[in-house]
């Protein structure tokens, strides 16, 4: 094994412990029993660099780990968030692949973000039901106006979040010689406008959150 695949490997097992640690200190409550974490910010950060199928290992390592620890929703459960977290983040990291530019990190993450709604209520509608023991008429009476809005404020912290964060990430992997290559997403005066778009993303989520649960 060549030391580029022993650093990569290194560096998905890093990704690995750190979005099960931010998953499990950081679920924050949105609406009715829906919580969100920021795991796929992590998941999503090594699909970036490393390609989708970081994202899958990566995503699917976590939600077996949360599963056999901290969650109480079993096998379906389970599924369930491999399938949110893979939507997101595996969607954002082929794109990205695509066209490794600016541009096309943030037409990934807002892919990402667009497939994560779209997968998670056809989800929703087809297995919640089966985990949680309700009557299908129960979820789909919930589906817009409690699925549909926090799938949408979860892909949107999402997609801020990475915005802000995969920059300094980077930076910080690449001084810590963990990576290598050069970033080729843009100038420092793009990012500047990047991060104040996340800001804005970021707030209008935030106020979505307090106004859903009142």
């Amino acid at each position: 094994m060549n030391i580029s695949k022993t650093k990569k490997l290194a560096t998905t097992g890093m990704f690995i412990a750190l979005a099960y640690g931010v998953m499990a200190v950081g679920r924050v409550p949105v609406v009715l029993f829906l919580k969100y974490d920021p795991k796929d910010v992590v998941i999503v950060i090594g699909g970036l660099l490393f390609g989708p199928l970081t994202s899958l290992a990566v995503a699917v390592a976590v939600c077996v780990t949360e599963m056999l620890t901290v969650s109480g929703t079993g096998i379906w459960g389970c599924i369930m968030n491999i399938l949110s977290s893979c939507s997101f983040a595996c969607t954002a990291a082929f794109l990205y692949k695509r066209h490794r530019k600016l541009t096309g990190a943030i037409l990934g993450l807002c892919g990402g973000w667009f497939c994560q709604t779209a997968v998670m209520m056809f989800w929703n509608y087809l297995i919640a039901p089966i985990y949680m023991g309700y009557p299908r008429e129960a979820i789909v009476e919930l589906l817009l106006p409690v699925f549909l809005p926090f799938n949408l404020v979860k892909g949107g912290l999402n997609t801020a979040i990475t915005l802000l964060l995969y920059k300094p990430v980077v930076t910080a992997l690449r001084r810590s010689n963990m990576i290598e290559g050069r970033d080729t997403t843009g100038t420092a005066r793009i990012h500047v406008g990047v991060a104040a778009a996340a800001l804005v993303i970021l707030i209008i989520c935030i106020t979505l959150i307090f106004y859903l649960r009142r």
